[in-house]
């Protein structure tokens, strides 16, 4: 039972409890408004919380090893949309056309940063390597995504909005917050490292609070009549196959490119991972209320697979003998 505990994610858990709740009690009328506006100032405040943490020493840190992070960009960027998109033919009718757009979109989000360093540092990894990655595809990611996500779903008129308005919001909600959140990190910096015991509740209740508000007006709209239950079995299984395929690749890409076990493992937990912190509020800028809770669930079912999965690799990657390093 305690092994069980370890590998389900509390915060996952609690997100799947959040639409359980969107479920049975959504919030309508006025209520559902006054949700929209508090959303849209916790994304603000939730990357303007991204730049103010993110240490551009972390950025400085080990880029000099620019082939491994390369991998690593070029999976979370590259490999894993390619993905997505030769799968089709397979995965668009077995989980049905929203869910596979969902899907399209988790393999254009950023990287993990505090899993993936977690990960590293508990397999005995390139630790300093998998810091300067992780940080990096965050911040990258914020002007990557958005432009994969057009280009994958932009042939899909009612998937996003029109370009330029997404380019919009991205800038206003996501952007200059960030940009604010590194001007102001050198006076607030300090403050945040004192009180991250409680900060880290402020980042995750905005990502409760988008998850609620979206599913919400998606159960408003009908989500659970548009996506029956053979559809999210169906879902949970192309997550375990997509993750695998990506798992297997990364290893003996990494191992044929001559990379050392430390190097091989940094790579593997960075660059199989996709982020929920950010793909959450980023979904609540680029795409429609009516689709937003479809597009959520796939990245939501990823996360906590990834993170059981990669648990039980980094835990055998511990095991092995200091000498083997």
């Amino acid at each position: 039972m305690r092994s069980l505990r370890s590998l389900l994610d509390p915060f996952t858990m609690t997100l799947l409890a959040v639409v359980l709740l969107a479920s049975l009690l959504p919030a309508q009328g006025q209520i559902a408004t006054g949700f929209e506006w508090l959303t849209t100032a916790a994304i603000a405040l939730l990357f303007f919380m991204h730049g103010a943490k993110l240490s551009r020493d972390e950025i400085v840190r080990g880029i000099t090893h620019w082939r491994l992070h390369a991998i690593v960009f070029g999976c979370t960027f590259v490999f894993f949309p390619l993905l997505g998109v030769a799968l089709k033919p397979v995965v668009a009718p077995l989980v049905g056309d929203g869910l596979y757009y969902g899907i399209l979109y988790m393999c254009a989000l950023p990287a993990t940063v505090q899993s993936a360093i977690a990960f590293t540092s508990l397999a005995r990894g390139n630790i300093p390597a998998a810091i300067c990655s992780a940080a990096a595809s965050s911040l990258i990611g914020i002007f990557i995504t958005p432009l994969l996500v057009i280009w994958l779903l932009g042939a899909e008129g009612d998937q996003t909005a029109h370009t330029l308005d997404a380019i919009q919001k991205i800038i206003v909600q996501l952007l200059l917050p960030f940009i604010a959140g590194q001007i102001a990190r050198r006076w607030i910096a300090g403050w945040m490292k004192r009180n991250s015991h409680w900060l880290k509740h402020v980042d995750r209740s905005s990502i409760v609070l988008v998850v609620y508000t979206a599913f919400s007006e998606a159960v408003n709209q009908g989500l659970w009549t548009q996506v029956p239950l053979k559809n999210l079995l169906a879902l949970v299984a192309v997550c375990c196959v997509l993750l695998a395929i990506v798992l297997v690749a990364i290893w003996y890409a990494a191992k044929l490119m001559g990379f050392d076990l430390e190097d091989r493992i940094t790579i593997l937990f960075a660059g199989s991972k996709k982020s929920l912190a950010t793909g959450v509020p980023m979904a609540q800028v680029l795409f429609s209320s009516a689709s937003l809770g479809v597009m959520l669930l796939p990245i939501m079912i990823f996360h906590q697979i990834q993170l059981m999965v990669c648990a039980v690799l980094a835990q055998k990657f511990a095991e092995r003998p200091q000498q083997h390093d």
